[in-house]
C-alpha cells in the first residue's frame, strides 16, 4: 500500500509538466493555427466588386467626352476631359448646394443623437410600465408606414406650419429616424448593468447627471451607428428634399443634381463628375471621423 502511494505522488518528468502547464491553445474558427480562411476572403472579395465595380464605372465616365460613351462602358478614356467636373461646379452652383447638405446634414446628425438616445433611455428604464411599453411598439410600428403613404399629408403640414425649410427638414429625418434609432438605443441600454446608475444616484446625481454623465458616454457605440446612418441618409436623400423645401435657394445636392437628367438627353458625364464631387466630402468625413467610430465600438465591446 505504502508503495502505491509513493507512486501515485511521485512527481511528474520535466518535459510532460512544462506540457501540462503550457497554455492551450484556442482553436481558431478557421480551423487552423494562424491561416487564411479563404472562403471568407473568397466571400469579401466577391462582395466588394459590388462597390469597386460601380465606382470603377463611375470615374471612367465622368473622364469621358460625350463621344467616348460607346460600347459597355467599361472602357478606359482616349482623352481624359477633366473640364466635366468644371461644368458640374458651374451647373449645380457647388458651394451653395454643398453648404446646404452640410447643415441639414449636421443639424440632422446632432438632433438625432440628442433626442432620440433620451427617450429611448426613458423607454428602457420604464419598459415594466405598461405605458412606456406601448409607447416602444408604437414607435416601432412605424417602421413599417411607407413613406409615400404619409407624403402628401406631411408636405401640407409643413407648408401650413411655415417649416417648409432646412430646419423642418432637420425635423422630419429626426421624427422619421426615431422608430429604428430607438429600436437599437433600447436593446443597448438594456444591457448597461442598472447598478452603474444605482451607485451614481447613491453619490446624489439627479436623473439628468445619470444620463449625461454615466449612460451617453457608454453609448458611444450606437451613437456612432446613429450618426453614420443618419449622416448618410440626410446627405444623400432626394425624395424628402424634392418635396418640403420650397425655396429654390435652399435645394441640396441631390437636387441640384437633377438638372442633369432630362426627357431627351442627358449629359452623362458631367453628371457622373458631379456625383463623385457630392461623395468626396462625405468619403472625407468617414476618413477622418473612423478612428472615433473604431474606438467606439471598441470601448462597447469591453464595457
Amino acid at each position: 500500500m505504502t508503495d502505491t502511494l509513493t507512486n501515485t505522488t511521485a512527481p511528474l518528468p520535466a518535459d510532460t509538466e512544462a506540457a501540462a502547464r503550457a497554455p492551450r491553445t484556442r482553436r481558431r474558427l478557421d480551423g487552423g493555427n494562424g491561416g487564411t480562411n479563404w472562403w471568407l476572403t473568397a466571400l469579401i472579395a466577391v462582395c466588394s466588386l459590388t462597390v469597386l465595380i460601380p465606382l470603377y464605372f463611375t470615374i471612367v465616365t465622368a473622364l469621358k467626352t460625350p463621344d467616348q460613351l460607346g460600347g459597355t462602358g467599361f472602357e478606359l478614356p482616349t482623352s481624359i476631359r477633366w473640364e466635366n467636373f468644371a461644368d458640374a461646379y458651374q451647373l449645380t452652383n457647388f458651394p451653395r448646394a454643398l453648404m446646404n447638405t452640410a447643415l441639414i446634414t449636421v443639424g440632422a446628425v446632432f438632433l438625432t443623437l440628442l433626442t432620440n438616445s433620451l427617450v429611448a433611455y426613458a423607454i428602457a428604464r420604464n419598459m415594466h410600465k405598461k405605458f412606456f411599453k406601448g409607447l416602444y411598439f408604437y414607435f416601432l410600428a412605424a417602421i413599417f408606414v411607407p413613406f409615400p403613404i404619409i407624403m402628401l399629408p406631411v408636405v401640407k403640414e409643413t407648408a401650413l406650419l411655415g417649416i417648409d425649410t432646412p430646419v423642418g427638414l432637420i425635423l422630419l429625418y429626426t421624427v422619421y429616424g426615431l422608430s429604428f434609432n430607438i429600436f437599437i438605443f433600447v436593446a443597448y441600454i438594456n444591457s448597461i448593468p442598472v447598478e452603474l446608475e444605482e451607485a451614481a444616484r447613491l453619490d446624489g446625481a439627479s436623473t439628468w447627471t445619470v444620463f449625461w454623465k454615466v449612460i451617453f458616454p457608454l453609448l458611444s457605440p450606437m451613437n456612432a451607428t446613429v450618426g453614420i446612418l443618419t449622416c448618410v441618409w440626410a446627405w444623400n436623400d432626394f425624395l424628402l428634399p424634392l418635396v418640403v423645401l420650397s425655396d429654390p435657394s435652399a435645394q441640396t445636392l441631390p437636387l441640384a443634381q437633377f438638372i442633369f437628367q432630362g426627357q431627351f438627353n442627358t449629359n452623362y458625364p458631367v453628371a457622373f463628375a458631379s456625383y463623385l464631387m457630392a461623395l468626396a466630402p462625405l468619403l472625407i468625413v468617414y476618413v477622418i471621423a473612423q478612428k472615433w467610430v473604431v474606438s467606439g465600438v471598441t470601448r462597447g465591446s469591453v464595457k
